[in-house]
């Protein structure tokens, strides 16, 4: 393909999943040192999302995105304070984890691929990418990496959660955010590059209706 760009660098995984961990690594320390105490962790965790959001705020970041990461920081912790069971933190998590395996699997069937979603906003070229059907087809495969993502995270907090094993929770939390989104970050890339044809322009530059490579395109291969 033409562009050099990647999926991590088109999307800023790191960041996200970064951003994501930090907050479940103060509310299970604030939990261990105050002896078990929900308030604790949850408080913690609260301090570690405001000062992330003051600090993103101050680089510049759009303050919807600040402010929907630390409502998601209140509510999980919410949620802890009134059922009084500290692995409940992670119920919030584990549940938009599950949501999203099925949404992802149904944007496959339906043939709306939220990899093509995600990456044509980014891209700004709104559902152009539609009318490519080597595009919808690469980001129909690339997204089946993104849910097996989701389902190994469900597959490792159901049991984790079930147990209420809070500590194991954070690790699990921490282990699968970057690590794993890098991974299906630079898997999802690989497929969607073994998919498009050989002289295909990339995903810069949907072709309309195009059903191959055309016949005056050099083959320059898909990387």
């Amino acid at each position: 393909m033409a562009e050099p760009e990647s999926l991590t660098e088109l999307l800023n995984g790191r960041r996200a999943a970064v951003d994501a961990s930090l907050p479940p690594i103060g509310f299970v320390a604030g939990y261990l040192i105050g002896d078990s105490s929900i308030w604790a962790g949850v408080g913690a965790a609260v301090v570690f999302a405001l000062a992330l959001s003051v600090w993103r705020m101050w680089r510049g970041d759009k303050p919807r995105a600040v402010v929907i990461g630390l409502l998601g920081v209140c509510v999980a912790g919410l949620i802890a304070l009134w059922t009084g069971k500290a692995e409940n933190f992670f119920l919030l998590q584990l549940l938009s984890n599950a949501a999203s395996a099925l949404l992802w699997v149904l944007s496959i069937v339906v043939r709306w691929p939220l990899l093509g979603l995600i990456v044509g906003g980014v891209l700004k070229q709104r559902t152009r990418w539609r009318r490519d059907p080597d595009l919808v087809r690469a980001y129909s495969r690339g997204s089946w990496v993104w849910v097996c993502q989701y389902v190994i995270r469900v597959a490792v907090f159901v049991p984790l959660y079930e147990a209420g094993r809070v500590t194991e929770l954070g690790i699990a939390r921490v282990a699968l955010s970057w690590p794993l989104v890098a991974a299906c970050l630079a898997v999802s890339w690989w497929v969607i590059r073994r998919n498009l044809p050989a002289g295909h322009p990339g995903l810069r530059h949907p072709q309309d209706g195009t059903a191959g490579v055309r016949a005056d395109a050099p083959a320059t291969g898909a990387a």
